[in-house]
């Protein structure tokens, strides 16, 4: 890749310091490379600081409080005593969650990244030439460019929801007070997450999702769980219903009714952010993903461009921090001369609701439109001793066998520590692992683990 005359040349250019551009730029310049990382906002990105960190952060909180105050407030309404003690409750977690968060503040990622070597420049970049990232005027000349821009919240086209007083995830998770009462549109990850943390705190929420499951294309019985889970918290979950007006903080629905509320957090989804960095500079999209092949050089008109590299929430697939991370390891190694590739077939999926929601590979549905013959098990986590030891209400695993292969093709969980124990799972559906290598496995008892057995035997017994 060549450039003109930039004011200064390094061997790589990362647009864009979040997991995935962090993780590039420490690891090339640990190795020697010269690296110039660009940042227009903070360094690592949404997750440790309005995003997966303070949502964890909270989500805990939320544990905390509901399980202090279950059996004082079962079957009974809140009393203004109790009220206040939910807004004290609040504005302590929030008090962690910005700790945690290091209050917003990336001074120490980006000191850690120029220690390290890497030249952090701050601002807007923008690919002016091939080789040339231009930012405030300065001209960073590179051998190699990775984008990494990352995601921007998509706001669903409602009439009148620009003049609501809405709240984006990010908003959301850096508020101070929380409101008496939320509308949640959207019922994927975060819409789940944040639904059951403000409920758990006494707010009032309403949850609103145009499919007919949460969780989108997640095992629907696993969803279906998840649902009544948020129920029994005190969430007003309606699905297969979309809101279609907002007039202040009232927003009409499809069903005819009107819900009513102080606020509403707008979770349906992400855009990456592709317009206004330059790509068509380089003849690629501005109005799409970034598309990248097997080895993250990011693809134009189904060629690999050389040089040019992709990974993050800007690629549009498999939008989270550890996918971002994995493809920064894979683009580092091609960077230093190895030659990897990224299989995404067991990328885990988790929403870190209580019980958490764990999955990774196809459930049934999706393996029979790969035009695959699957079979299934489900447990019931009830059945598992350390269910019972635990005083747990349950929960479910659906295991997803290949009949031709008998290779595990994917898992889906809800229940206690499910996002701990997938990873027998994740590691199984990754390597392809048999069915009599699962089946002779030992697992500690009693651990949730021994979940898999039930479900693996079941599984045996249905192939003979």
């Amino acid at each position: 890749m060549t450039s003109p005359d930039p004011e200064e040349r390094f061997d790589v250019v990362v647009l864009g310091a979040g997991s995935a551009g962090e993780n590039v730029a420490t690891a090339l310049a640990d190795a020697g490379r010269s690296v110039a990382l660009v940042e227009q906002h903070r360094v690592g990105g949404e997750c440790a600081y309005v995003a997966c960190i303070p949502s964890k952060a909270m989500l805990r909180s939320a544990q905390v409080r509901h399980e202090s105050t279950e059996r004082r407030r079962l079957g009974a309404s809140s009393t203004e005593a109790e009220l206040d003690e939910d807004d004290v409750a609040f504005a302590q977690a929030a008090r962690r969650r910005d700790e945690i968060s290091q209050q917003r503040n990336d001074r120490a990622s980006a000191d850690d990244v120029q220690q390290r070597g890497v030249t952090l420049v701050r601002g807007h970049g923008e690919i002016t030439a091939p080789g040339l990232v231009t930012v405030h005027g300065r001209g960073l000349g590179c051998s190699d460019l990775v984008v990494a821009t990352g995601s921007t919240p998509q706001v669903p086209p409602i009439d009148g929801l620009d003049g609501a007083p809405t709240w984006t995830s990010d908003e959301a998770l850096s508020a101070p007070d929380r409101p008496s009462s939320l509308l949640v549109l959207g019922g994927g990850a975060v819409g789940c997450e944040q639904a059951q943390t403000f409920a758990r705190f006494g707010v009032r929420v309403v949850l609103v999702e145009p499919a007919d499951q949460l969780l989108g294309a997640e095992e629907p019985s696993v969803a279906a769980y998840l649902a009544e889970v948020l129920r029994a918290d005190g969430v007003d979950v309606r699905l297969g219903v979309e809101p279609e007006r907002a007039d202040g903080g009232s927003v009409r629905l499809s069903d005819g009714s009107t819900v009513t509320v102080e606020r509403i957090l707008v979770a349906t989804g992400r855009t990456p952010s592709t317009e206004g960095i330059g790509l068509e500079v380089l003849g690629l999209p501005v109005d799409q993903p970034l598309e990248v092949d097997k080895h993250c050089r990011v693809v134009r008109d189904g060629e690999p461009l050389p040089h040019v590299w992709g990974a993050g929430d800007v690629t549009g697939d498999a939008p989270y921090t550890h996918t971002a991370s994995y493809r920064a390891r894979v683009i580092v190694a091609n960077l230093l001369g190895e030659d990897r590739v990224a299989d995404l077939r067991a990328i885990p999926r988790v929403v870190y609701t209580e019980p958490p929601v764990a999955s990774v590979g196809l459930d049934a549905d999706h393996a029979r439109e790969q035009g695959l013959d699957p079979v299934t098990a489900t447990v019931d986590l009830a059945e598992v001793p350390r269910a019972k030891t635990e005083g747990a209400r349950g929960g479910r695993l659906v295991l997803t066998l290949d009949r031709a292969t008998r290779v595990l093709l994917g898992a889906s969980a809800v229940g206690p520590m499910a996002d701990h124990w997938l990873g027998e799972a994740v590691l199984a559906v990754r390597a392809q692992l048999p069915l009599s290598v699962l089946l002779d496995t030992v697992h500690a008892f009693p651990t949730f683990s021994t979940a898999y057995e039930q479900g693996l035997q079941d599984l045996a017994g249905q192939l003979r």
